[in-house]
């Protein structure tokens, strides 16, 4: 891949095909994103052939109150899985491998790769997101509850692999894994020869387009454009860590980098990498719900004519998307610090018959325990809970999700008898979900309590048999 890029000038007839969102109705869906706690900050970034237009609101952190710019770092999360497929991609269109190739070719002979109907999982599979992996492995017991992989080794990765029991047939069906993609990633990294994933795509991606901003690994430089990272309710987070499955949400990137990736995907940005991409951009297989496609690592709106592609990513302090229209010849670029979803406003800028989902604050339940338990404890804010909940105030949402976020507040300001007494009250509300049961027994095996621990994790398998976490936590907690 060479590592130059330039601009190539279509002419003004193209641009004129399609009547592209007005800039005023854009800056309103910012204003509004913000002003009604859907996010800290929104930046939406759009490229043609006239170049890029880039808009912003909000702040990039609480103690730095700054309006985002097109090189503010934001965690992209799941749109790291383009990067993967496209390396992939190349890989395949270079004889290094097939597409088809079991994974089992790539992988150590210790890891005994899962087997149904005398079918193999592969790499094609993988990518497509019909390995029918789960969304996340279950063998997962994180010494910091709050970063959840961020010691997930690779040997951990490998033994759920060799324990993988499909319930379905390979290629039966569409299920999202970020399983899938951290193999994927492992496994490209190994067929590269690289000392690591982010190398890899550095030197395949990053570095031939000039996204000098696209990294796992921030340097102090970067880190001052970092924005924060902040939960759906408002509150600060940690930054992602996902060790052995990077290849499926670990990188940051900045709006320049972005709209020059999407840039790159239509063409507008003369790039070696085009014939790649455009490979990755084929359809492979239908989504299952809904009418889309699945390319590698895209999604494919392809009905009526369309030919629009786009991969949206979340983190516990982002929300991100990046989208094409090939026919159209423009990109989107959203770039959000919040645990709030932005893939509405995304696609309703490239598709307007796309409607953005109406977002009405619903955590005001929350902040009104919070400043109670804060000030006056867990038995004040459970009376409160009792009082509100009687009004019936339309104002407040009453589920299982204002408890539980109350309870790991608590949990991270170790106060752990209050962060307790909120996690019971939970359970008496929602006595049929195993979230309730989970928290608990997290919070008694992290107070070194198992014995009450196992009680918790044993109900919720109770109520949740298919999860293969809870056997996996409490055989450890047994064990032990």
């Amino acid at each position: 891949m060479k590592k130059y890029l330039s601009l190539i000038l279509l002419s003004a007839t193209l641009h004129s095909i399609y009547a592209q969102l007005p800039a005023d109705s854009i800056k309103a869906i910012i204003k509004e994103a913000v002003a009604g706690k859907r996010s800290k900050s929104i930046i939406i970034g759009i490229i043609d052939a006239d170049g890029r237009t880039i808009y912003s609101g909000g702040i990039v952190s609480d103690e730095n109150p700054v309006k985002p710019t097109a090189n503010t770092i934001y965690e992209i999360g799941s749109i790291t899985k383009v990067f993967t497929s496209l390396v992939l991609a190349d890989m395949s269109l270079k004889n290094k491998l097939n597409l088809n190739d079991p994974i089992s070719k790539f992988l150590p002979k210790s890891v005994k790769t899962p087997v149904r109907n005398g079918k193999e999982i592969t790499l094609l599979n993988l990518s497509t997101h019909r390995a029918v992996f789960p969304r996340f492995p279950y063998n997962v017991d994180p010494k910091d509850l709050d970063k959840p992989y961020a010691d997930y080794t690779e040997k951990r990765l490998f033994e759920y692999v060799s324990d993988f029991k499909p319930d379905i047939d390979f290629d039966s069906r569409w299920r999202y894994s970020n399983t899938a993609y951290g193999l994927l990633g492992n496994i490209i990294t190994s067929v590269s020869k690289e000392k690591n994933y982010e190398a890899l795509i550095k030197d395949e991606i990053c570095i031939p387009l000039h996204m000098n901003s696209t990294v796992i690994t921030l340097t102090s430089e970067l880190k001052k454009n970092r924005a924060a990272g902040y939960s759906e309710y408002g509150k600060p987070v940690h930054f992602l860590e996902l060790s052995s499955i990077e290849g499926a949400g670990a990188f940051s990137s900045s709006m320049n980098d972005m709209l020059t990736f999407a840039g790159a995907s239509l063409g507008l940005i003369q790039s070696d990498l085009l014939p790649v991409m455009e490979f990755t951009h084929r359809k492979q297989a239908k989504k299952d719900g809904d009418n889309s496609y699945v390319t590698l690592g895209w999604t494919l709106w392809a009905d009526g004519g369309k030919n629009i592609l786009f991969k949206d990513g979340g983190t516990p302090g982002f929300r991100t998307f990046i989208g094409i229209d090939k026919n159209k010849k423009f990109g989107v670029v959203v770039l959000s610090n919040s645990n709030n979803g932005v893939t509405d406003i995304g696609t309703h800028i490239l598709d307007q018959t796309s409607k953005i989902n109406v977002y009405k604050y619903p955590w005001k339940l929350l902040d009104t325990l919070r400043i109670t338990a804060k000030e006056s404890g867990a038995e004040a804010a459970i009376l409160l809970y009792k009082k509100l909940k009687i009004i019936k105030n339309p104002e407040f949402i009453f589920d299982e999700n204002q408890l539980n976020y109350l309870g790991h507040e608590l949990r991270r300001e170790k106060k752990l008898g209050d962060a307790v007494k909120i996690f019971e009250l939970n359970i008496n509300e929602y006595p049929n979900l195993p979230l309730v049961y989970e928290s608990l027994g997290e919070l008694y095996k992290r107070n070194h309590n198992k014995k009450k621990a196992v009680v918790y994790f044993e109900k919720a398998r109770e109520l949740d048999p298919e999860n293969l976490h809870w056997n996996f936590i409490v055989k450890k907690l047994k064990k032990h």
